[in-house]
């Protein structure tokens, strides 16, 4: 049997011709393929902002030599024995303006409801550095635990004294030379002075006339003469020294609180019940998995934070069931709440308080304030 004929020649068959539509259509996908190229390398004027690790107040935390030691430890006061967690939430930045995220990670953000996709000039302020931003973060953070540490103890019935301390000079200002960060002032002309406040208004007050500044420095008391110079304060003119105040605290036991690498105030109320928890006997939780983000200050007031749908993610995440959420937070909680998490909103710290307690003790949970749309 033979397969084929020698004798007979096979004409190859034309080639077919493509037609306009799969033409045009290569082009289209090539086209595409080249812009989609090059936007995923061009820079952009966004991050993305992500949950982060979770810390149990109640638990412990690494040192800055990699040992495991308690986040808030007491001395001079009786503290007792906790259980289950008081969990305080981070938010995690992608991006800087150094290596902005690529618009392919950031339409990758944008369908992730646990992500949020951010201008960078929020989170990163033009014409200051990542280093200036993490040291602010750092003070901020320093001083969310001092208004926590006053805010628990008042809650606790001790006696907590406020003074104003210098937390910067201003290059080339009144007060260069002068004042120093840590500086903690006693009196101004003569008058002691316990809130920030009344310093400003004692500067304001001379007129640009000298000041006498009574001021705690390392343990000893020492008096500086400073006149202040006219300013613009929020297009106001007004009378400076050139200094950046913060409240100092004279606690009467020790607390102290570590917690490397994180930054931000929004920590202080987690902070302030843990610092409760561990002063009081029984469990201000009940054992139970509670978690929670917000500002406090030395009145127990709590305030909004960034980054809350992040947080929320975060909390269930870590096996949290309960989340106490800034009352000013709350239009940015409706609608975004994931499943498996209960949250409940809060104004100050006996809002916090009244929420344990109803956790611990199987209370009406339905008579708590919850978030909802206006």
């Amino acid at each position: 049997m033979t397969l084929f004929d020698e004798n007979v020649s096979v004409e190859p068959a034309p080639p077919r011709l493509r037609s306009k539509r799969f033409v045009r259509g290569m082009w289209a996908l090539s086209t595409a393929l080249v812009v989609l190229l090059i936007i995923t390398f061009l820079p952009t004027a966004y991050v993305v902002q992500q949950k982060g690790p979770v810390f149990n107040t109640l638990g412990t935390s690494e040192n800055a030599d990699g040992d495991e030691v308690p986040l808030i430890s007491v001395e001079g006061a009786p503290t007792y024995p906790t259980a289950g967690a008081l969990d305080l939430l981070t938010v995690q930045v992608v991006g800087n303006r150094e290596r902005t995220p690529s618009w392919f990670e950031l339409a990758l953000a944008w369908f992730d409801p646990s992500r949020a996709v951010v201008p960078i000039d929020s989170i990163f302020p033009a014409g200051q550095s990542t280093e200036q931003r993490n040291e602010e973060s750092g003070q901020m953070m320093v001083d969310s635990q001092n208004e926590a540490t006053a805010a628990a103890l008042t809650e606790l019935g001790y006696d907590v004294q406020p003074h104003p301390a210098v937390y910067d000079v201003t290059e080339g200002s009144a007060a260069e030379g002068l004042l120093e960060v840590g500086d903690v002032i006693l009196e101004v002309n003569g008058v002691a002075v316990s809130q920030t406040a009344e310093v400003q208004q004692s500067v304001a007050d001379s007129e640009g006339e000298p000041v006498e500044i009574t001021v705690d420095r390392g343990g000893e008391q020492q008096s500086v003469e400073v006149t202040p110079r006219q300013g613009e304060v929020n297009g106001e003119e007004r009378w400076l020294v050139g200094v950046s105040l913060i409240a100092d605290y004279e606690f009467p036991i020790d607390v102290s609180i570590q917690l490397n690498n994180v930054g931000g105030p929004s920590a202080g109320m987690m902070f302030a019940l843990g610092i409760m928890d561990v002063l009081t006997p029984g469990e201000l939780n009940g054992g139970q998995q509670v978690a929670g983000t917000g500002t406090i200050d030395a009145q127990g007031v709590v305030g909004p934070i960034g980054g809350i749908r992040q947080k929320l993610y975060g909390a269930l995440g870590a096996g949290a069931q309960y989340f106490l959420a800034p009352a000013d937070n709350c239009n940015e909680v409706v609608g975004h709440v994931p499943d498996g998490l209960r949250v409940f909103s809060v104004s100050d710290l006996d809002d916090s308080l009244a929420a344990l307690d109803a956790i611990s003790t199987g209370g009406d949970l339905d008579a708590l304030p919850t978030c909802t749309a206006p």
